[in-house]
């Protein structure tokens, strides 16, 4: 049996990828906090808020009381601020949401779960950037989830190197500009995109598919990598400098 343990699974690119490892036979637990539209035999609701220790520990509990392990955690949540805002007229509630909700809520659970991996001798760790997150960069009034995320990538690392001789790896995957209808939706039903070097838009699915095969229990030379799934858009900006 393979468990799988995502929080906020039931909505947008989670819900791709719950429905991807649901469909490959994984057993799921899923964190959510509006419910979900679907359901499956092998699907495990918890109703939790990611900003919340408590929550996220008794959910993880829980899923271990019934499942007896995790295979897989992925970090799909993340808290955003969608108003366009500089740094100084953040409030404090509105920062530490988004500092807690992504990065602080990554810490407590990964220190949950990494002792039931390292028992296993096997784990998987997936965690959520944005493009090009692996160099730190500014981002005009998104300063707050620039930081989350760029101390998201230096955590990841390191947990790939300290968790590696458990048998546990740890990568980042990085969606690109995929919004809307378009995170629920598979490669086949994408519409063309001019602003993307490849043609068409991203969707859930691109996410899904590269999580799957990270997770797989032969992709273990692969750890503390940062992969940005954005249809070539990063690279012409990066040509462009």
């Amino acid at each position: 049996m393979r468990h799988a343990f995502i929080t906020a699974g039931t909505k947008g690119l989670g819900q791709a990828v719950t429905k991807r490892l649901l469909a490959e036979g994984w057993h799921v637990s899923a964190l959510h906090r509006s419910q979900a539209d679907f359901s499956h035999e092998r699907l495990t609701l918890f109703k939790a808020d990611v900003t919340d220790r408590d929550d996220l520990i008794d959910a993880v509990r829980q899923a271990i009381e019934k499942h007896g392990r995790i295979d897989a955690l992925i970090l799909n949540a993340g808290p955003y601020i969608f108003e366009r805002k500089q740094l100084v007229d953040y409030t404090d509630t509105e920062w530490d949401e988004v500092i807690t909700g992504n990065l602080t809520a990554s810490f407590w659970l990964l220190r949950e779960v990494l002792p039931y991996m390292r028992k296993q001798n096997f784990g998987r760790i997936i965690t959520y950037g944005f493009p090009e997150s692996a160099t730190a960069p500014g981002w005009v009034c998104r300063s707050a989830f620039a930081a989350a995320k760029s101390g998201m990538v230096s955590l990841t690392k390191s947990v790939a190197l300290e968790e590696a001789e458990h048998g546990i790896t740890a990568n980042m995957v990085n969606p690109g500009n995929i919004i809307g209808e378009n995170k629920t939706k598979m490669i086949a039903e994408s519409g063309p995109d001019d602003n993307t070097p490849v043609g068409r838009s991203g969707t859930g699915e691109d996410i899904a598919r590269t999580i799957s095969f990270l997770l797989d229990q032969k992709s273990g030379m692969i750890t503390g990598a940062v992969i940005d799934v954005t249809g070539g858009v990063n690279v012409v900006h990066q040509a462009r400098r």
